[in-house]
């Protein structure tokens, strides 16, 4: 009985005082955000948490992930991620929930035990509540730099028109799996808009090649040749060309050429185009 007597407690208090420590925790609140949010946008977040909060309490008492608690969840899963936007820390947003036992510690600081049983509930509550802000807020960073991370990728494998029937995809970095996986959908989709049949894969910006390189490339013209276009690698340096014959790499009928200007010869060449040098001025 000790246990609903405290819950009561609590609920009384929050409700009688509802106003008064609702305004005083904006205001704890707002004072650790540094005005990288509105006063009306804290405001209007915890007074709903508030509200939410005391009717949870009355209804499951102090468990935080009982059923009466979803809505409250559900708004801390909110605030959380918009703080994760905001570029807040899960420290900065946890403070958010916890700052409420400070507000509430004055009116609970009365020395009977019942209110002493009641802010012990209390902070064990706002405790798994701040834990759940940080689980919350970190699924979210995840979340933005891994959709980040897909636009860098995007980003550094563009696929370019370099002639009609002709698309190029220069490449700087090291080629990995997933990088494999960008540009091989990108292609493919370009040859297709295009109605492209050569296709130009330069590796100038590529450091080094090595076997896993070497299977990302052939992967890559494989799936290219299945869309009924011919590749061909250039960018093949000195360097490059040594490291793979020692490593007894085996590009097959793959077209290699030194340089971006070589490939683009022959793959004119391939789609039937004829190039002529234009005479110079003033010679015959």
């Amino acid at each position: 009985m000790a246990v609903v007597g405290t819950t009561d407690r609590l609920v009384r208090l929050l409700s009688v005082s509802e106003e008064e420590l609702a305004s005083a925790w904006v205001a704890e609140v707002s004072s650790t955000l540094g005005g990288r949010v509105s006063r009306v946008e804290v405001e209007r977040d915890l007074r709903e948490l508030y509200a939410a909060l005391l009717a949870a309490l009355g209804q499951d008492g102090p468990d935080a992930h009982g059923e009466g608690f979803s809505e409250v969840r559900a708004l801390l899963t909110e605030l959380s991620r918009a703080r994760a936007r905001q570029g807040f820390s899960p420290t900065e947003t946890a403070i958010s929930v916890f700052a409420l036992k400070k507000v509430l510690e004055p009116a609970l600081a009365g020395g009977e035990a019942q209110d002493l049983r009641a802010y012990l509930e209390l902070s064990g509550l706002l405790d798994a509540l701040g834990l759940f802000t940080v689980e919350v807020y970190t699924r979210t960073r995840e979340e933005l730099i891994g959709a980040q991370a897909e636009q860098l990728l995007e980003l550094s494998t563009p696929v370019v028109k370099l002639w009609d029937g002709i698309v190029g995809v220069p490449l700087v970095g090291t080629l990995d799996s997933a990088r494999t996986m960008v540009v091989m959908e990108k292609l493919l989709q370009t040859l297709v808009e295009t109605g492209s049949e050569q296709a130009v894969i330069d590796i100038t910006g590529v450091p080094a090649v090595d076997t896993e390189v070497a299977q990302h490339l052939l992967k890559t013209v494989v799936a290219a040749r299945l869309m009924g276009a011919e590749c061909t690698i250039s960018g093949i340096r000195p360097q490059i060309a040594q490291t793979i014959v020692a490593l007894g790499i085996d590009f097959g009928e793959i077209v290699t050429k030194a340089t971006l200007a070589d490939a683009l010869r022959h793959a004119l060449r391939r789609s039937g185009t004829t190039l002529t040098t234009a005479p110079v001025a003033g010679q015959n």
